[in-house]
């Protein structure tokens, strides 16, 4: 059967409500989750967890009569990009059921989902992928790392000399979003935390976590530890910290389990240089790609866009995106202290720079340089504009420690 064949015999439309239990089974059959899961995290629980998603989020699925059958979810979030805050759209749940794969289901509703994602104002998107090849090909660019890593207790750094102290503290003291916010603020890439995206980053494991906030001096809060210790290990599931003296304060707390663990392990991101920060660097680290980003719609993300505040330029763009036609073309953008002041289309004119919508993601989310995209032959555009780019473009590295 050929794919329109089929997709002419399907419905695509919103999930509603009251599809939850589609919803669920198909994401349960997707992504594998066994029975001995469902009994170990509970069944009610997964549902509990998943219910008021499908009200706050955009749920869109084909439909094969009144059975759902292929289906993705985009979550209301927003983005810090270079100090600048941008609504993005969340891209999870993705799934067809096999017997209905191969028929451009999941393409389809990508461009629904774009379409979408551009009404609703959300000019960027994030995805964690489960293969890049497929969202790279959906327009979609790796923008961040994240690297795991593991640590001897011999390899502890010694106790640091600060002035102020580490307290353990409930779950949900207000000192914990409080310090995330100041960091979320002028950290690059990071997610702006509400509710929502506060509950997704620890839905599955919160019960399980202990936490610990260090105030300064002048008992105000600088830096938090969220953290367990099982079976002589201590696991940092996320170090968040606004200057050194509370990156120091919680490694001496971290240090204070010394008798208890035999390794420290924990996720780090590129940005943060923990090898180098150790008097014994040479620990063990994985890096991997983390999430992916695209940019939604050009003209709206560049109009916000933060360049370095001496960038002056008139710059012809010209983007390939054969899965967002508003984007697809040449761009005659104006540049002047670090702010575009204007972009017209026109297609008569012979462009400066050229790339394809996921290198002109991953560029200006400075994953990677202009120059080393252009060694690469992602860029298409002479040495000279290459250097502009790399001079108008910020270089500050993404961070990004989220999931949904």
């Amino acid at each position: 059967m050929k794919k329109s064949d089929l997709q002419d015999q399907l419905v695509m439309r919103q999930v509603d409500v009251s599809e939850m239990e589609q919803f669920y089974d198909l994401l349960n059959y997707v992504f594998q989750i066994t029975n001995h899961d469902i009994q170990e995290i509970g069944s009610e629980f997964l549902k509990e967890q998943k219910r008021p998603l499908l009200s706050l989020c955009e749920v869109i699925g084909w439909f094969d009569q009144d059975k759902l059958v292929s289906q993705l979810m985009i979550y209301p979030f927003h983005v810090n990009i270079h100090g600048v805050i941008y609504a993005m759209g969340g891209i999870t749940g993705v799934g067809t059921y096999p017997e209905y794969a191969g028929h451009g289901l999941i393409h389809t509703l990508m461009r629904e989902a774009l379409r979408r994602m551009k009404e609703m104002g959300q000019c960027v998107s994030y995805l964690y992928p489960y293969s890049i090849p497929f969202y790279r090909k959906q327009g979609w660019e790796i923008i961040s790392d994240h690297i795991k890593y593991k640590i001897r207790d011999t390899q502890l750094p010694k106790l640091f000399d600060v002035p102020g102290r580490t307290a353990r503290v409930d779950w949900d003291h207000p000192d914990k979003e409080r310090i995330y916010e100041l960091f979320s603020a002028r950290t690059h890439a990071a997610m702006i935390r509400g509710h929502l995206a506060w509950d997704e980053r620890f839905r599955w494991e919160r019960h399980e976590l202990s936490l610990a906030i260090y105030y300064n001096e002048d008992k105000l809060p600088s830096g938090y530890l969220c953290y367990k210790v099982e079976e002589e290990m201590f696991h940092v599931r996320e170090m968040v910290y606004l200057d050194n003296e509370a990156h120091q304060g919680l490694w001496n707390f971290i240090h204070a389990h010394f008798s208890m663990v035999y390794h420290v392990k924990g996720t780090i991101y590129t940005n943060e240089q923990l090898a180098f920060y150790f008097h014994d660097g040479e620990i063990e680290q994985r890096i991997s790609p983390n999430y992916m980003a695209r940019i939604v719609d050009v003209e709206q993300f560049l109009m916000k866009y933060a360049f370095h505040q001496t960038a002056y330029c008139e710059l012809v763009l010209r983007i390939q995106d054969p899965m967002a036609d508003w984007n697809q073309g040449t761009f005659f953008v104006r540049i002047e202290a670090g702010r575009v002041i204007s972009i017209q289309r026109d297609e008569n004119l012979n462009a400066d720079v050229e790339m394809d919508i996921q290198t002109f993601t991953t560029m200006m989310f400075s994953y990677r340089s202009p120059a080393y995209l252009h060694s690469i032959d992602r860029i298409q555009a002479s040495l000279q504009w290459i250097d502009q780019l790399e001079q108008i473009i910020p270089d500050a590295q993404p961070w990004f420690a989220d999931y949904f």
